[in-house]
């Protein structure tokens, strides 16, 4: 896996949900992991997956965790990212 096109790829995924109100990310609580694929400028194709969950509690902030691999041994170790959203918009610890 090419460590240098994951993290572009997932971070560019991560933006679209950086995006997204907090009230929007707070809706995909408890509903399981959002799974994509995408294939990168090297022609590998990846998997990324995006899990949404209370950071403190309930409630409170929203934290947004995504991890991408390429299907081989670094699914059991993927490169992963995260950012924590408040209720008022605003990114936590940033």
């Amino acid at each position: 896996m090419d460590n240098t096109q994951a993290i572009h790829l997932l971070d560019e995924a991560m933006q679209e949900f950086r995006r997204e109100p907090y009230r929007d990310l707070v809706t995909r609580i408890g509903q399981g992991p959002v799974t994509a694929e995408r294939q990168g400028a090297d022609a590998a194709q990846y998997q990324l997956e995006f899990s949404f969950v209370w950071d403190d509690r309930p409630g409170g902030n929203v934290r947004v965790i995504g991890s991408i691999d390429d299907g081989g041994w670094r699914a059991f170790v993927p490169v992963t990212r995260s950012f924590i959203k408040s209720a008022d918009e605003s990114f936590v610890d940033e």
